[in-house]
């Protein structure tokens, strides 16, 4: 199975529901992406701050590799991050904590549209894939560190 087992079950969940009540699990997620921002006073390996290009708003990648190499990430959102971003940085956060560096980097993309559904991903094509790219970059970057 090429998905880690938290990802893979959010994966099947929102498979499994009609296009409308896709939506609206994907939206009651976007409200809990507050939850996947850095708390106060927690320290990190890297922390990646930065607009780009096109982007609304402010994008943070933080993450923290333990003693075992398992990554746990937090992501901040500057307010002007739009709901289907917010949404998929939820999903991340629960899918990938807890996974290695590795298992980020080699992690396809062709969940995504499993995810938030075919109409919705030809709308944000170009949108959809922005946070898991940051997360993939950090990941890069702390294995070039790692020697990995």
């Amino acid at each position: 199975m090429p998905y880690p087992a938290a990802l893979n079950e959010l994966i099947a969940l929102f498979e499994s529901l009609p296009e409308g009540e896709r939506r609206d699990g994907l939206i009651d997620l976007a409200a809990q992406s507050a939850a996947c921002a850095p708390k106060e006073g927690e320290r990190f390996d890297l922390e990646d701050v930065r607009k780009d290009a096109g982007c609304t708003d402010t994008v943070g990648v933080h993450v923290r590799v333990d003693v075992g190499g398992r990554a746990h990430f937090a992501i901040s959102l500057g307010p002007k991050v739009q709901t289907l971003t917010r949404a998929l940085t939820a999903i991340l956060c629960r899918g990938l904590n807890g996974c290695t560096l590795r298992e980020v980097l080699d992690l396809p993309q062709d969940f995504v549209p499993r995810i938030i559904g075919a109409e919705l991903f030809r709308l944000r094509s170009q949108t959809v894939y922005y946070v898991l790219n940051r997360m993939k970059e950090a990941a890069r970057a702390l294995s070039a560190g790692q020697g990995d």
